[in-house]
Order: C-alpha cells, then structure tokens, then sequence
C-alpha cells in the first residue's frame, strides 16, 4: 500500500504526459472506423480493405523500432523524446484532417493521404510512449500507464461518441476538430512536461548490438515470452478491429454515425477500469493478472456469435441482439485493458535507462507485425465464413498468449528500479 501511496506524487506529471496518448487515442478510433468504410466506396473485397488498413502497420513496424532507438540516442536541450514529439505530432493532426478532402477525389488520393498520415503519426508513437518510463520509476508503470491510457481512452471516447456523430452532418467536421485537438495537445505537451536532459542523465544509450546481446543472455525466455504474447494477443485484437465499424452497419444495421458504437462502449470500459488495472496489478502482480485477463477475453468473443440466437431465445424486441453485442464489447475493453495497462511495464521492469527505447520498440515490432498479419487473415475469414469467424479466431489466439505467458519469470513491480534514485523526481 505504500507504493501505492507514492504514486501520487507523479499523478498529474503522468496525466500531462497522457496528453500524447490522448491524440493517439482521438485518431486512431475514427481512423479504424471510417477509413475501411471509405475504402469499400472503390473496393469491394474486405480481405483486400484488410489489405490496405495494414498501410499503417508494415510502417510501425519498421519505424517505431528506428525512431524509439533514435531517440534513445538523441541529446537535446528540450529531451530526448519531445524533439521528435513537436515536430510529428502537430503534422500528423493537420494530415489525419485531409483524410475526408481525399475521399471525394479518387482512390489513389486516399491511399497518398493515408501513407503521408500513417509515415508521421508512426514516427512519433515511439517517442510517446517512451516519454513515460523515462520519467516514472519502475515501480510506479502499472499506475502510470493505468494514467496514460486513462488519457488514450478519453480520446477514443471523445473520437467515437462525440465527434463521430458528427459524420451524419459533415465527413470533414470529426477529422477537423481531431486534427485541432492533437496540436492543442502538443501545445500541452512542450508547456508543461520537462524531461531529464543529457547534463542529467547519469546513463548513457546502450548500442544496439549489445543490448540485443544482453536481452538473449538473460539467464531466461521471459522478455521472448512476453513478446510472443504480444503478438498473439494483438492478432485477437487487430484481426477484429477493422471489421468493427463494418460489422456494425452491415450486420447490426446501425447508421454510419453509429457505426464506432464498440469501439466506444469499450473506450468507456477502459477509462473507468485502466487506473484500477495498474493498481490491481500491484495486489495480484502483473503476470497473474494478465494470464486471468487473456482467459475471460477467450470467453468473451467466443460470446460474440451467440448474441443474435440469444436474443431471439429470450424474445428480445428490436435490437437486442445489438445491446448484447454492446455488452459483451463493454466487458472486453473492461478487461483488455487489463492487459494493455501491465503488459508494457512488464517489458520496462528489464529494461534500464539506455534501453527504453530499445525495448519499446520491440514491443511494437511484435504488436504491429501481428496488425499486418491478422487483418487480410480475418477480412478473408469473413469472406468464407462471415462476420462470426473472427471471433472465434481472436478467442483461440487469446488461448494461445496465456499459455505462452505462463512461462514468464520477471517483470513484476518489486523488481529493481531501472532508474538511479538519483534521477527520480521528488
């Protein structure tokens, strides 16, 4: 309870610097709702809509790793982090509020926009998220990152409530007041998060070679384990995601303002329980919590396909199968977030102060190649089979994560801090 207790003093540091998160949580959602439901206007395949949302996942995954470790290495007056924060970030808001501009004009002018977009919004997520572990002790990232998702959520919420309402008006107001809002949270960003500069920092970066070297030398399989966890956990995630807004229009039969209905109902869920999730952590420890949450989530999608015979069972009026389709999302992002909040500090608690970056970018290089695998594999499911294929499949590959994960021997908050008391802020 005491390091419970210590957390507070980097409360409100933590939520300043979830205001990156929060711009990635804004452009995200609406951009996983809409951008497939533009792109079936000239494409009719969803394996190959799948396909093309993959654009920005094969970008993640080379650049996340090369930005991340070069920030590592960056030493600047302003961070190391927030050089590459104020230049991409703001450009990355005035891109994503193109995107609508594009649609009217031709196929190739939306793909052009969306790689210009995804080129910089890529670059700067490494950055962002190592801002925090560079800044919060080890022993306090479950909370934080509780905080920061906290953030990341408000933004989805925001995105697939709020402004996605908007669509049934305008298709340029949402993405133009998302663009304003991420350049608002830059402003936010460089006025008031300071982080240790080069003349404070008592380690330097580590080069890559050794640090790779260091990580398989471990004396155990547990950062392997954890990365395959990742990545098969991710494909569950990612293989859905895309298919959500599509799901809801052509099966649920909601209008297109509706359409980020799920994805909102989870964003909800995952504000209320991401804070709580961190702290949980601290009572259960992060790899129990995350191996329970792989389990209920199995469940859970498997759930998904038995809505609709469901509602008919108990004679539910009109839409019933709709409200427990919702449910069953709200419970999903409920306990996603559970893994989502722990399974980053996890990684951080091996890492030391030269390698954040390095680890962070793993991390990314794990979770996005499985955003490249598991669209086109879920797309071509829902060609073959329909919509309730993808459920199925995202339920075995949460099976298989907690099986890998049970492997896992370190990571947890009582591990030893990985930033010099020296560079903690007090």
């Amino acid at each position: 309870m005491e390091k419970n207790r210590g957390f507070s003093k980097y409360f409100w540091l933590t939520f300043l610097i979830g205001s990156g998160f929060f711009t990635m949580g804004l452009m995200d959602s609406l951009y996983d709702t809409y951008v497939p439901i533009f792109l079936k206007r000239y494409i009719t395949s969803n394996a190959l809509v799948g396909a093309v949302m993959t654009l920005d996942n094969i970008l993640q995954l080379f650049l996340i790793p090369v930005i991340a470790l070069w920030s590592d290495r960056t030493r600047t007056r302003l961070g190391r982090r927030l050089p590459f924060i104020v230049v991409m970030l703001p450009l990355s808001g005035i891109l994503f509020s193109l995107i609508p501009v594009t649609v009217a004009l031709s196929l190739a002018a939306l793909i052009g926009i969306l790689f210009l977009f995804n080129i910089f919004k890529t670059s700067v997520r490494g950055p962002v998220v190592a801002l925090m572990p560079d800044t919060i002790p080890g022993e306090y990232r479950s909370e934080a990152n509780g905080v920061i998702n906290t953030m990341g959520g408000i933004g989805l919420i925001i995105g697939t409530l709020f402004l996605a309402r908007l669509m049934n008006k305008s298709e340029l107001l949402p993405f133009g007041i998302a663009g304003a809002l991420v350049v608002l949270a830059v402003v936010v960003l460089l006025l008031f998060v300071r982080e240790r500069t080069a003349e404070h920092s008592s380690e330097e970066s580590v080069p890559l070679g050794k640090a790779l070297k260091e990580l398989f030398a471990a004396g155990d399989n547990s950062v392997i384990r954890i990365l395959f966890g990742i990545f098969f956990w991710f494909m569950a995630y990612e293989g859905a995601k895309p298919f959500l807004g599509l799901y809801l229009v052509q099966v649920m039969k909601v209008s297109q303002g509706s359409a980020a209905l799920a994805q909102g109902v989870a964003g909800i869920a995952s504000v209320v329980l991401a804070i709580p999730s961190g702290y949980l952590a601290h009572r259960l420890g992060r790899k129990r919590l995350i191996r329970g949450s792989l389990l209920a989530l199995a469940v859970i999608l498997a759930l998904v396909p038995l809505t609709a015979p469901v509602a008919r069972w108990l004679h539910l009026p009109a839409g019933g199968s709709l409200i427990l389709f919702l449910i069953l999302m709200f419970l999903y992002g409920s306990v996603w977030i559970g893994v989502v909040v722990n399974s980053f500090p996890m990684l951080w608690q091996m890492a030391h102060y030269g390698t954040i970056g390095m680890y962070t970018g793993l991390y990314y290089t794990f979770s996005q190649t499985a955003a490249i695998t598991a669209p086109p594999i879920t797309g071509a499911i829902i060609d073959l089979t329909g919509y309730p294929g993808i459920f199925l499949f995202g339920a075995g590959c949460m099976l298989v994560a907690r099986g890998i994960m049970g492997g896992v021997s370190r990571g947890e908050a009582d591990g030893a801090p990985d930033i010099p008391s020296s560079e903690k802020r007090e």
